[in-house]
C-alpha cells in the first residue's frame, strides 16, 4: 500500500541493545570505555575505540561475528518483512554507524526492505581498522539543535524526507532522547512509537502536548509488530476512505485532459 513511510531508530528499536555498547563490551573493552567517555564526544569516542580494538589484534571479522549474534525479538524482522511486503517505504534514521547497521541487516535477511539508512558514516581503512564519522561534522560547524548531540540530528533527516513526499503518512519508531527532537516534526495525521519506559517516551510522558503526532507505546519486539502493522492498516483504510469519498464527487459525465505528473523530488544523500 503506497503512501506510508515507516522511519525507524536502530538500537534499543530494531534491535534490543546498543549495538556501539555491545561490540565494546563483547570484546573486552567496557572500562577503557567507561574511562575515556567524559572525554570526548560519543561518536567521536567509537571511533578512537576501533582504533584501540585494532590495535589489540581485533579483526573486522571479529567484529561482524560480534554483530552477528547481537540479541533482537523474534517478532522485529517478520514485523520489518511484513511492512515491506505491504508497500511502505522503509527507511533507518541512527544514531549509530553504516558498518554496525549493514551487517546486522544482511544478517538478519532484511537489508533489502530498506530504502534508506541515514546514520554515522563508517569505512574500513588500508590497515583494515573500522573508522567511523560524524553524520554531521561538527568540528567545522555546529547543526545549531540543543537537543540533540553534535554529530547528528535526526529532525534534519526527518524534514528531508518530509519535503521528499506529499501525501503519505510518518509513522516514527524509536527509543532514545535523540529520537525527541524528530518526533517534534511529525505532524497531524503522522504518528510516534516511543518504545515505553525508555527516554523518548519518558520525554513524551513529561511532554505531551509538544507532539502534534498520535502516540501508540511499545514494550518489545510483539508489541512493536501488532501496534505497527494496525497503524498501518488503519492509515490504509482511511486512505480507501478519502479516495472513494473523492470518486463520489465527480460528475459521471466530466471529462479531464489528462496531464504528466511531475515526479516527486528525488531523495538527496545525506550531508557528512
Amino acid at each position: 500500500m503506497a503512501g506510508i513511510v515507516v522511519v525507524f531508530d536502530f538500537d534499543k528499536t530494531i534491535i534490543d541493545v546498543d549495538s556501539d555498547n555491545w561490540v565494546v563490551d563483547e570484546l573486552g573493552f567496557t572500562d577503557l570505555f567507561n574511562q575515556l567517555l567524559p572525554t570526548m564526544p560519543w561518536n567521536s569516542l567509537m571511533d578512537r575505540m576501533m582504533k584501540e580494538l585494532h590495535s589489540q589484534g581485533n579483526t573486522i571479522d571479529d567484529i561482524s561475528e560480534v554483530l552477528k549474534r547481537v540479541p533482537i525479538h523474534p517478532r522485529a524482522v517478520p514485523a520489518i518483512k511484513s511492512a515491506h511486503a505491504l508497500g511502505c517505504d522503509l527507511k533507518i534514521v541512527s544514531d549509530a554507524n553504516l558498518f554496525f547497521i549493514e551487517t546486522i541487516l544482511k544478517h538478519l535477511g532484511i537489508m533489502e526492505c530498506f530504502s534508506e539508512i541515514n546514520t554515522n558514516p563508517s569505512l574500513v581503512d588500508e590497515e583494515g581498522r573500522l573508522r567511523i564519522f560524524p553524520h554531521h561534522d561538527f568540528t567545522s560547524s555546529s547543526h545549531g539543535c540543543s537537543l540533540c548531540p553534535p554529530n547528528m540530528c535526526k529532525s534534519m533527516v526527518i524534514k528531508r524526507i518530509q519535503a521528499s513526499i506529499s501525501t503519505e503518512k510518518l509513522i516514527y519508531l524509536g527509543d532514545g532522547r535523540g529520537d525527541f527532537c524528530p518526533s517534534l516534526k511529525l505532524g497531524n495525521g503522522d504518528y510516534v512509537m516511543p518504545r515505553k519506559n525508555f527516554p523518548l517516551w519518558e520525554l513524551i510522558c513529561r511532554n505531551p502536548g509538544v507532539i502534534k503526532a498520535e502516540i501508540h507505546e511499545w514494550c518489545d519486539g510483539e508489541e512493536l509488530e501488532d501496534v505497527l502493522l494496525y497503524l498501518i492498516k488503519k492509515i490504509s483504510e482511511e486512505n480507501n476512505n478519502s479516495a472513494a469519498a473523492a470518486a463520489m464527487l465527480i460528475p459521471v459525465d466530466c471529462k479531464f485532459e489528462t496531464t504528466t505528473a511531475q515526479a516527486l523530488p528525488q531523495a538527496l544523500p545525506v550531508p557528512h
